[in-house]
């Protein structure tokens, strides 16, 4: 989640406004301390569930892309790419 400053918000609320419509859960402080919360007025139930797996402590997010797994998924048979170029011949 994203954290700002209640000055820093004040000077730049469009764009955290515009944010939070995108689906971004913004964290406002006070003096170093959470105060606040900017939310989507609306979230679909995968982002709600997602963001409550984050509360619970069952997954992490920092508000950055997610990174994918760093291993390849195991497959059967001809990968996609395979398959794609044999089609092409």
């Amino acid at each position: 989640m994203t954290e700002v400053g209640v000055e820093t918000l004040k000077d730049q609320l469009g764009d955290y406004l515009r944010r939070a419509r995108g689906g971004e859960r913004i964290v406002i402080t006070e003096h170093g301390r959470s105060v606040a919360l900017l939310i989507p007025l609306e979230e679909n139930a995968s982002a709600r569930r997602a963001w409550e797996l984050v509360e619970a402590g069952a997954a992490d997010w920092s508000g950055g892309k997610p990174a994918g797994s760093r291993r390849r998924p195991r497959t059967r048979g001809k990968s996609a790419s395979a398959i794609v170029l044999e089609d092409r011949r």
